[in-house]
């Protein structure tokens, strides 16, 4: 069965003096660790984490079976979404949350994602952390943040910064933030 994760797309609506209006940004989050720390563009993402087994219920036996559970499994992902949104950034955006369905990324991975309107200082985010032995085959462990930074990025700007699997997410966003 492929793996199942959900996030939020945080979104915010600013003033643009150069368009006498309005722009919508996104809030991104860079993933920490050492294989990620030179990498920008194309490496950021929505805030977002893997389903606990426990929280799609039981095994599926057939491909029908397991579809009809991940169509069931609607409300669990968004609780899993705002899970992984707090875990990774602190942030506990109330809603409303616009789904935005999902994307099948590297090795069959599910993902699914909201959107969800929310304000907050990026600068500001704290992450739950993991542990890894770094230096490789050193036998030495080190503690590295999930997400080392967060950051507001207009629609165009995050496009180029998200992982292109994600891009389809600022497509479906752009529709919901204008009628909001």
């Amino acid at each position: 069965m492929p793996a199942i994760s959900a996030g939020l797309l945080v979104y915010r609506h600013t003033d643009d003096p150069e368009a006498d209006g309005r722009r919508v940004e996104v809030l991104l989050v860079h993933p920490g660790g050492p294989y990620w720390a030179k990498k920008d563009a194309g490496a950021w993402s929505i805030p977002k984490g893997m389903a606990e087994p426990d929280e799609l219920g039981p095994e599926p036996d057939t491909v029908t079976a397991a579809k009809a559970r991940n169509r069931a499994a609607g409300v669990d992902l968004l609780a899993v979404a705002r899970r992984e949104t707090r875990e990774e950034t602190g942030l506990e955006p109330e809603g409303p949350f616009q789904p935005l369905g999902g994307v099948k990324a590297h090795g069959h991975k599910l993902i699914f994602a909201w959107a969800a309107e929310y304000d907050c200082d990026a600068a500001t985010i704290t992450s739950n952390t993991f542990t890894m032995e770094w230096p490789p085959r050193s036998g030495k462990t080190a503690e590295f943040p999930e997400v080392d930074r967060a950051a507001w990025f207009t629609l165009e700007a995050a496009r180029e910064a998200i992982v292109p699997v994600q891009r389809r997410f600022l497509d479906d966003l752009a529709v919901v933030a204008a009628e909001a």
